[in-house]
């Protein structure tokens, strides 16, 4: 295993992180029950896995539970993460990210987690109905009561999360430290601006659905797509993406899985982990064999080659404003790129697109 800092904190964490979605019947995402829980928990532990992902509305607080039971005696060695924010229930006050529901979603996490203290505490997604103060506050006084050690972000929009991460500047508060975001080679929008935001604050993506909730293992094709009941037919339409545009990315994967006598799936999550900023991406199998091969990508090195070929066949282009931002950077002023050679060289980060098919 190869670990990394969590952010803009001494927190360090394995390159692979353990999802919990499969925890638990009441989702239908895995139904792993108690025996089957602590065995992948147990080959994570023994593959390096330091880092640990869960939130409380995963099975409705089954996934927590769980995870609690597995990690008895344990869980001092373990960084563990979990989320609030979605429904725990019908009544209006059991969602959201208000201070009312944080304060009770963090001690019913606690509960199920048995343990005093949450390592990663995450805003599962942007709360419109309540003040973005009021949820940030309320984070902060977590922090300062110990009950969390650092909180994160996930599933906002770039605007979204800057706003939030001034707020936190300008009021003194504890600051968002990570991201939980999707991220794949079929899903490639969060390059479009949210990256760089993160870059320029230092906070670490954590990726979720690097496999695109399982299109990217190779095993499908135009010729064999994927049955009813499968773990991608359940998620494909969690994840949108063009399937015909996905199915010339899986052929560029296999060929180079091939180079590599690997899978495709490995190569497609070391991809993502070659990316910026990213801090950990968040596998979850429910097989122990899919779960090893996942960890695995770690020790996979692509070549320059394999990453040309893996970035041009699932380029998305370059949207507005930012192929304007990189425009004037690149073209109209000459200090980037005399300060930053190797930004913009053969090889740099950015090429006009704005004549391609893809931009508009």
């Amino acid at each position: 295993m190869k670990y990394r800092k969590l952010g803009n904190t001494g927190l360090i964490v394995s390159e692979v992180a353990l999802g919990s979605m499969q925890f638990g019947g009441k989702m239908n995402m895995g139904n792993l029950d108690q025996e089957q829980t602590a065995r992948m928990v147990q080959l994570a532990l023994d593959r390096g896995i330091n880092f640990i992902d869960t939130a409380d509305v995963y099975s409705l607080g089954e996934s927590e539970t769980l995870l609690g039971n597995a990690l008895k005696g344990i869980r001092e060695e373990i960084v563990l993460a979990t989320k609030v924010r979605l429904p725990m229930g019908e009544n209006f006050n059991r969602s959201g990210a208000t201070r009312v529901n944080i304060m009770r979603e963090v001690e019913a996490s606690l509960r199920r987690l048995q343990t005093d203290y949450i390592d990663l505490y995450q805003v599962h997604g942007w709360d419109s109905n309540t003040p973005l103060e009021e949820t940030l506050r309320t984070l902060n006084d977590l922090v300062r009561h110990g009950k969390v050690r650092y909180i994160g972000l996930s599933n906002l929009m770039s605007w979204q999360a800057a706003t939030a991460v001034m707020l936190q500047e300008r009021l003194g508060l504890e600051k968002y430290v990570t991201a939980q975001m999707y991220y794949s080679l079929v899903g490639r929008g969060l390059e479009y601006e949210f990256q760089s935001f993160a870059e320029y604050h230092n906070i670490g993506i954590l990726v979720w659905s690097a496999l695109a909730g399982g299109f990217l293992s190779g095993k499908y094709s135009r010729n064999n797509p994927a049955p009813v009941g499968t773990r991608f037919a359940e998620a494909g339409q969690f994840v949108p993406f063009d399937k015909e545009n996905g199915y010339g990315i899986v052929d560029v994967l296999r060929e180079v899985a091939e180079r590599h006598g690997a899978s495709p799936a490995r190569v497609a999550l070391a991809w993502v982990l070659g990316r910026p900023a990213v801090s950990s991406v968040i596998v979850a199998a429910r097989k122990p064999e899919h779960l090893e091969d996942n960890i695995s990508a770690v020790d996979l090195q692509l070549s320059t080659e394999d990453v040309r070929l893996l970035d041009e066949i699932s380029d998305p282009g370059v949207p507005y404003p930012k192929w304007m931002v990189l425009q004037l950077d690149t073209a109209e002023d000459p200090r980037p790129r005399v300060l930053h050679p190797e930004e913009y060289g053969e090889d740099g980060r950015w090429r006009d697109l704005r004549g391609s098919r893809w931009s508009g």
